[in-house]
């Protein structure tokens, strides 16, 4: 047993075996960009899918104690920096953005929407973490700050905690995954008709500017259930009974948030509400679509059908990339994200010094990508079209990125 998951055993035969890699020395492995590891001389060399050499146990002792202690003052020093940043740049703005001319106020407002766009991207990060109850020791007080700040940013603060959270328990599972779940080769739409360069510009720019609205609305790119399935309907089969009433509860704050819109829109006007909040929220849901994109898909990452999949394997087909800056700004979302969901409330501020401790331990079955986020972006978008076994393995349970 791993974490209260049972550890599964895939028996090989001679068609399903998979090649072993040894793992590396922690001192023999080359620094790359921004400090992190680079794990692999070859990015796209594909993970080990056997059963780890290492229990959850070892990898909890290995990380310093104190990575598990949530600091509400830490915590709150974060949430106050991101509120701080986001005040700031609306009151520059709002303030002398109109002052400018023209060509200028384009520029400004091109800046602004940007800036913005990444705070608001910040908080909703923050909101995720409280939703893992990582943000402090009181978990009330973490689901009540989630829910203004997710509600805020239109989004469904417990309907997406319950989805996200089964998403920690499935992770990479081809059945029971809840986000950015691959298509199958029998699915031509995905296999054919957008398998070509229009088609893969055309999923890009779906993915970087529908992904997130569609995912909560209609859970595009989600698990494929059985009904209508959304983050907005309290009867959706994403829930359970016991978590409907909460999931009222996320409407009830949409609705205030959706009006509280309205009045500014009646009190100033739709293209000041626009550039202020319209606009910055777009820029977020691009950001969601890159960084949880990039998070689950890469060709060097398996994905794994009921045969194949147990929890670990699953939690360890995660990359961890550098964004540079944002890495920092994103709360390490991006660069730590492997152990994140092994171990998934851990505060933000510790999980880089958890990584590097678990390294060692996690060998070859880590996976770090420095390739530039938008080059890696449009890799993955024409590389990972659909999984499918490798030949001869039909039964193994493992699959593999194709185009």
């Amino acid at each position: 047993m791993s974490n209260g998951f049972p550890l599964l055993d895939i028996k090989q035969t001679p068609a399903t075996k998979v090649k072993s890699y040894p793992l590396l020395s922690f001192e023999n492995r080359k620094m790359g960009a921004g400090g992190q590891m680079n794990e692999c001389k070859n990015v796209l060399e594909r993970v080990p899918v056997q059963k780890p050499p290492f229990e959850m146990s070892r990898i909890k002792k290995a990380i310093p104690p104190h990575c598990f202690n949530r600091s509400l003052i830490r915590s709150s020093y974060y949430l106050f920096r991101d509120l701080g940043m986001c005040y700031m740049f609306y009151y520059l703005a709002s303030t002398y953005i109109p002052l400018l001319p023209r060509p200028l106020s384009y520029i400004a407002w091109s800046i602004y929407w940007f800036c913005q766009g990444t705070v608001f991207m910040a908080l909703w990060i923050l909101a995720h973490e409280m939703g893992h109850h990582s943000f402090s020791e009181y978990e009330w007080l973490d689901d009540a700050l989630g829910f203004i700040i997710h509600s805020a940013l239109l989004t469904p603060y417990f309907s997406f905690k319950y989805s996200h959270r089964r998403h920690h328990v499935h992770t990479n599972s081809l059945e029971d995954d809840e986000v950015w779940v691959p298509k199958r080769k029998s699915d031509a739409l995905f296999s054919e008709i957008l398998n070509t360069g229009m088609g893969h510009l055309f999923m890009a720019i779906i993915k970087l500017l529908f992904s997130f609205p569609a995912y909560f609305l209609v859970n595009m790119f989600g698990k494929n259930y059985n009904g209508f399935a959304s983050h907005f309907y309290p009867k959706s089969p994403i829930f359970n009974d016991n978590e409907r009433s909460r999931v009222w509860l996320s409407e009830a704050g949409i609705v205030v948030v959706l009006y509280a819109l309205y009045l500014v829109v009646e009190s100033a006007s739709a293209k000041w509400l626009f550039c202020i909040y319209g606009v910055p929220f777009m820029v977020m849901n691009t950001f969601f679509a890159v960084v949880t994109h990039l998070q689950h898909i890469h060709p060097s990452l398996p994905h794994y059908d009921s045969i194949g999949w147990d929890w670990i394997r699953g939690a360890l087909s995660t990359v961890d990339r550098d964004y540079g800056i944002f890495n920092n700004i994103f709360h390490h979302v991006t660069n730590a994200h492997v152990v994140h969901h092994l171990i998934s409330n851990i505060p933000h501020y510790h999980v880089v010094e958890a990584t590097k401790a678990i390294k060692h331990i996690l060998g070859d079955y880590y996976k770090y990508d420095d390739t530039p986020i938008l080059k890696a972006f449009w890799r993955e978008t024409k590389e990972c079209i659909y999984v499918e076994p490798d030949e001869g393995a039909d039964k193994s349970g493992v699959y593999w990125f194709r185009k």
